[in-house]
């Protein structure tokens, strides 16, 4: 089959602009830290699977 290239898009000047945008407006999210509610939620969610991965590297298992 014969690949098709995309015309258009955006110029990298545009790309550098926006990443700077979505970067200003979520490095104040990030900054923010977890509130401790979502924290303990995760804890819980990534007990089982943390368990599952210390009994996996003591078979060797990768």
């Amino acid at each position: 089959m014969k690949e098709v290239k995309k015309q258009g898009g955006l110029n990298a000047e545009i790309q550098s602009r926006i990443g700077h945008q979505l970067r200003a407006m979520y490095d104040d999210v990030v900054r923010q830290g977890v509130p401790d509610r979502f924290a303990e939620l995760i804890r819980k969610l990534d007990g089982p699977e943390a368990a599952a991965a210390q009994i996996d590297d003591k078979d060797g298992r990768d």
